[in-house]
């Protein structure tokens, strides 16, 4: 069936002719048929797979707007419905090896490929493509077989076609490795590709009409380093790609002199990590930094760990949306953890986007610490900055880039090597994102009780919002449900350590503070020198959380505390964890900050 009659038989069935609607599916069953099976490698998975499609064509067929979109659309619902298969194994793992031979039956190969290539050809490419994660099989199977544009492509998956093209060019190469490691030279890709494709058409003419061209294989010089930025075996200076704009995203190299005056300015030092988190290797690291709500707002991290030869490269922890995620390379394990990461030394973690008043202060906090340079100014959405730290051209800033939707980018991502262990340290409340706190104590001889919510991923916080109540059985001394009195509090939604955001709170408001660490209770005491007395905490570093506050006179006198719980089990909570709604003290925040404790603890609040 050519395209002209194609869009005429779509067009009979959009205006309710139910036997062309039914020609229609059959065509769109032999059409899916190879695209879902080369994604899945499993026959009758693939078989499943089609038949839901062809369902849910029918379901809501009638919400397809243009009948020159059929195909999109429909890739789209088999490529939805293949993704949510896969669940978790999309991003973070491959079809398990225990299962090397290729679930296609022997009725889907053809007489005339047997006699063109030997079994053991067969066997590597379908070894090398199992190996393979499934969105990478995805992404080379609509670009290969199916002669989708990267525009076409990005609708499909749900990205943007930078996003595609790097995910395309890391596809291409790591199934380039897989065929040389399983025995192939290394100019074996497109020969590679053309065979899988004949082995996975579900037709004679199919097969004859499988063809790879190089020009299909070309994927564009930027997607190129960001490929290679999130490859394993290879280190790049992204500053190399100077000013370049593709789609939504402006990549911009300091070394260019053309940055505004505000953002010309360099990064602070990446502190050494946590010994929980550290694996020991030394050399370069390479740390993005991704504020999706601004340079104030929550702050995403990737860090890329590379040996002084510059010859290994690998994600050795990734703090997103959704978890806190540390690779541990001579364990060949993915640990995904309760706490963001703290500094090794304890030193107060940077930020790019630190004024350079906050840096000089921390610095005088800090004795030996040097902020480096001054900060990186925007007050732009979907702020990216690329810091390179440790090597010989010393520390500094790679890239800035304006990305309104990096956490769904591939290139944001990272895969971990094939066969990796998982290991999931979370207790309760951490995997489920959010749970509830109560609070109780004394200030000042008055018996002080609360309760609260508190989100630990930024994903969570979207629905989870934190949210305050205090009060002393007569009266209210804080009832906010906007969050903006966690100042001085945890805020692990908004990215960093419990350790750092309280530090960070009282720089902000130029609070002195000591740290000391206590391994052998996994506990951190913080204490801020405020104008008439101290703020002592004491923060639980494996849960990331604060146990609790104490108040302290001038002359270390206890005038009163408050102690925090949090609940792993919310099953079955009571009234007291009812939403507030914005309280009277909601311009506290940007009044006082973290200060308001301070307030408290002078009994100025509720009066």
């Amino acid at each position: 069936m050519d395209d002209k009659d194609q869009v005429e038989l779509i067009e009979k069935a959009r205006q309710g002719d139910r036997q062309s609607l039914e020609r229609l599916a059959e065509e769109a069953r032999v059409r899916l048929r190879g695209y879902v099976l080369r994604l899945t490698m499993d026959d009758d998975l693939a078989g499943d797979i089609v038949q839901e499609s062809i369902l849910e064509m029918f379901k809501i067929f009638g919400k397809l707007k243009r009948t020159e979109n059929f195909w999109p659309w429909l890739y789209r619902i088999a490529f939805n419905k293949v993704r949510s298969h896969y669940g978790y194994k999309w991003r973070h793992k491959t079809v398990s090896l225990s299962h090397e031979d290729c679930h296609i039956k022997a009725e889907d190969s053809h007489d005339g490929l047997a006699e063109l290539v030997a079994a053991e050809w067969k066997q590597i490419v379908v070894k090398s493509m199992r190996q393979l994660q499934p969105r990478h099989r995805a992404v080379l199977a609509m670009r290969c077989y199916d002669q989708m544009k990267y525009s076409e492509i990005a609708k499909t998956m749900g990205c943007s076609e930078f996003g595609v093209r790097a995910l395309f060019y890391r596809a291409k190469k790591t199934l380039a490795a897989k065929l040389a490691a399983n025995g192939l030279g290394r100019g074996s890709l497109l020969a590679g590709l053309i065979l899988f494709g004949k082995m996975t058409a579900t037709s004679e003419a199919a097969v004859a009409g499988i063809s790879i061209s190089p020009a299909t294989l070309k994927v564009g010089a930027l997607a190129v380093a960001a490929g290679i930025a999130a490859s394993k075996t290879v280190i790049v200076s992204l500053s190399a790609a100077a000013v370049v704009a593709v789609g939504g995203t402006v990549a911009l190299s300091p070394d260019e002199g053309k940055l505004p005056v505000a953002a010309k300015q360099c990064l602070a030092k990446t502190p050494d990590i946590s010994p929980a988190a550290r694996n020991g290797v030394d050399g370069i690291l390479e740390c993005w930094h991704f504020f999706p709500q601004g340079a104030d707002g929550p702050v995403m991290t990737r860090g890329i760990r590379v040996d002084n030869q510059g010859a290994t490269l690998y994600c050795q922890w990734l703090q997103n949306d959704q978890a806190n995620y540390h690779f541990d390379n001579r364990k060949n394990t993915l640990f995904i953890n309760n706490y963001n990461l703290w500094a090794k030394n304890l030193s107060v973690w940077r930020l790019p986007t630190d004024s350079v008043q906050m840096s000089d202060f921390l610095s005088q906090m800090e004795s030996g610490s040097d902020a480096g340079t001054e900060c990186v100014v925007s007050k732009e959405l979907g702020l990216l900055a690329i810091a390179t730290t440790g090597a010989d051209e010393g520390n500094g800033l790679t890239q800035v880039v304006q990305h309104r939707n990096l956490l769904s980018e591939d290139y944001f991502q990272f895969d971990w090597p094939v066969g990796v262990r998982v290991v999931d340290n979370r207790d309760d409340m951490h995997e489920r994102g959010w749970t509830y706190f109560l609070i109780k104590g004394e200030i000042a001889d008055q018996q002080v009780r609360g309760s609260g919510r508190i989100p630990f991923l930024y994903a969570a916080s979207q629905q989870y919002y934190p949210w305050l109540r205090l009060d002393t059985g007569e009266t209210v001394l804080v009832d906010a449900g906007d969050g903006r009195l966690f100042k001085g509090f945890s805020q692990p939604w908004m990215g960093l350590h419990t350790i750092d955001t309280v530090r960070r709170d009282a720089a902000e408001r130029y609070v002195s503070f000591e740290t000391k660490y206590k391994q052998s209770e996994a506990k951190a005491e913080v204490v801020l020198t405020c104008a008439g007395g101290k703020l002592a905490y004491t923060i639980d570093m494996e849960a990331d959380l604060i146990d609790k506050i104490t108040f302290l006179s001038e002359a270390d006198e206890v005038t009163g505390r408050l102690q925090f719980t949090y609940l792993q089990d919310i099953e079955g909570v009571g009234d007291e964890f009812a939403e507030p709604g914005v309280g009277e003290y909601g311009n506290l925040y940007e009044e006082a900050g973290m200060l308001w404790l301070v307030q408290l603890a002078e009994g100025a609040l509720g009066k």
